[in-house]
């Protein structure tokens, strides 16, 4: 008996001793939480790849839709609350309405990071307001116009970049190239989709922008592009296939059509760098792949893009900015244009990572110091393959210098957009031009009401 009690006795002691180890070993590490917000799961891929080089850090990633403003309203609500993100994803549209505000902190330290990288200026310039940084991009947009390598041989009896690109390197002779493409098909093959292929490019190269002193301002760029765009029209050089329709995309991989069911042919898109691998590529590759090309076209311009800021009220604001550091850097962004962030790159720092989520070769990075290392990695790509053997890289670093960001203002996309219906009545001759303009300022007037509008 007594045995036994020893035996149980000295049971208890080491259990009891095991136990007050467990006690007092060290807890493990809770990780910081890094919240962010954004309309796009790109940003999602870089949050894990900051996580492979942060372990010790957890960004909670929270992809709102842009679906009727539900993006901006969810993070306007969330403005001195609890509830305020540390980082937000802010895309072209209504990213100077953004760092316009007073919500977001400044990225001043992050400078030096940026010039080491020789970020472009125009990507700083949109970020920029009152000479404070508050948003930096991974992108840089600069566009250019892709065009069909077989319909220029068939109709402009060249195909070679540097040919076609002496054809329109200016309006007169795009109109001119419009005309002969339609002589040469019959009148079946169109030189653009629709007359807002024309926007960006003419925006772009304003010389005012569209408020000075709290005055609505009609530059000269505005009204040639109105011009273009009933010319255009009236003449039968557009196929009447609005951007983003079904009819748009289907002209690329020939399959647009028209009313009588014969079939319609585009001879070209004004497009900036993601237009590449987002919109022509997954659509054309298995129809055309090699039949594309592209040109600096009739006038440089950028269109899109998406910017990351921190909020001034982030209770991690330094690691806000570290994060965004990361964005910027010269190894991210060489990783995110080479195709490095594969699906099982990121599983191995996330096992639970979404297949869907990767980020495949080729789109155009905000640093000049990557674009030049890497440029040449894209001669034998698959997207040089698509093009013909041309190195869209190369085009669009040639391009990217040229593009400003300085006429960004916070009130751009509201006015744009309420010049887009006027403008459709107008070009199909449902109002006169006189009518398009008060209407269009009318509508100016609703979303503004303090602007001077005359």
């Amino acid at each position: 008996m007594r045995k036994s009690l020893l035996a149980v006795l000295s049971i208890v002691m080491v259990l009891t001793m095991a136990l007050s180890a467990v006690a007092a070993a060290p807890a493990a590490q809770e990780k910081t939480v890094l919240d962010m917000w954004s309309f796009t799961n790109e940003f999602m891929t870089m949050a894990i790849a900051y996580e492979g080089y942060n372990p010790d850090v957890d960004v909670v990633y929270t992809m709102v839709p842009m679906t009727d403003g539900e993006y901006q309203t969810k993070i306007k609500a969330a403005l001195n609350t609890a509830d305020v993100p540390d980082l937000i994803a802010l895309e072209a549209a209504f990213v100077k309405d953004y760092v316009e505000s007073d919500f977001l902190a400044d990225l001043g330290d992050l400078l030096p990071a940026v010039e080491a990288a020789e970020t472009y200026p125009s990507v700083v310039e949109v970020g920029t307001d009152g000479g404070v940084l508050k948003a930096l991009s991974y992108q840089a947009t600069p566009g250019a116009f892709f065009y069909r390598r077989s319909i220029a041989k068939e109709l402009l009896g060249t195909d070679d970049p540097t040919e076609v690109q002496a054809m329109i390197s200016d309006f007169d002779g795009f109109i001119a190239t419009a005309e002969k493409i339609k002589e040469n098909s019959g009148g079946t093959t169109y030189m653009v989709a629709n007359t807002g292929e024309f926007q960006n490019p003419y925006f772009s190269n304003r010389e005012q922008p569209w408020v000075v002193d709290d005055e609505l301002v009609v530059d000269p760029m505005v009204e040639e592009y109105v011009k273009m765009a009933k010319l255009f029209h009236d003449n039968g050089y557009e196929a009447q296939a609005a951007q983003w329709s079904e009819g748009w995309y289907a002209a690329m991989s020939d399959t647009l059509i028209d009313a009588e069911g014969n079939s319609k042919y585009v001879f070209g898109y004004f497009l900036p760098t993601w237009g590449l691998p987002y919109v022509v590529y997954p659509q054309a590759k298995d129809v055309n792949s090699g039949d594309w090309a592209i040109v600096a076209g009739p006038l440089p311009y950028q269109w899109g893009g998406t910017w990351v800021g921190a909020m001034k009220d982030s209770d991690n604001l330094d690691l806000a900015k570290d994060f965004i550091k990361f964005v910027v850097s010269e190894e991210n962004l060489t990783n995110w244009a080479t195709g490095v962030y594969t699906n099982e790159y990121l599983a191995a720092i996330d096992p639970e990572v979404p297949t869907e989520i990767f980020q495949g070769p080729g789109d155009f990075v905000s640093s000049a110091k990557v674009v030049a290392a890497i440029t040449d990695s894209f001669d034998d790509s698959e997207m040089s393959d698509f093009l013909g053997g041309q190195n869209s890289y190369g085009g669009f670093a040639a391009a990217a210098p040229s593009v400003s960001g300085e006429l960004m203002q916070g009130s751009d996309d509201a006015i744009q957009r309420a010049l887009n219906d006027p403008l459709s009545l107008y070009v199909n001759g449902e109002i006169t031009e006189d009518e398009m303009w008060e209407a269009w300022k009318d509508a100016v007037e609703i979303e503004f009401p303090d602007l001077m509008i005359y």
